[in-house]
């Protein structure tokens, strides 16, 4: 989880745990322990588009779209592949959950190039 989310990982199980850590344990033992691990078949940037989309087409899962598509961009799946993925969905999801979806990708695609700029920083500032 942490490889996908980065501290973002640490960010999500914290706000799980403080209010129901059996929920927590489950929500990172399963996905994270059982089926993200299954990597002899799909690696984890094939997972992670096809969580785009599916997130895409609920529609209301917006704030697991933003930390996904973080988690994408980090296994190296482009923005422009992301934004396929959504227009891929309006057929499937029609153009309010897709449009959504877009704005969610936007936002998440600065918060991510924020932190990369950061990182960047302090790299540079240690010598790095």
């Amino acid at each position: 989880m942490r490889q996908l989310f980065g501290s973002d990982a640490d960010v999500y199980s914290a706000l799980l745990k403080r209010i129901s850590p059996e929920f927590e344990k489950i929500n990172v033992e399963f996905p994270f322990g059982r089926i993200y691990a299954r990597e002899k078949i799909l690696d984890a940037r094939t997972r992670e588009m096809l969580t785009i989309a599916a997130l895409t087409v609920q529609g209301y899962s917006l704030p697991q779209l933003a930390i996904h598509t973080k988690a994408a961009l980090q296994c190296g799946v482009s923005k422009k592949e992301i934004l396929e993925i959504i227009i891929q969905m309006i057929a499937y999801a029609g153009f309010p959950a897709a449009t959504n979806a877009l704005f969610t990708v936007d936002n998440a695609f600065k918060q991510f190039d924020e932190h990369k700029s950061k990182v960047k920083k302090v790299k540079n500032s240690r010598g790095l």
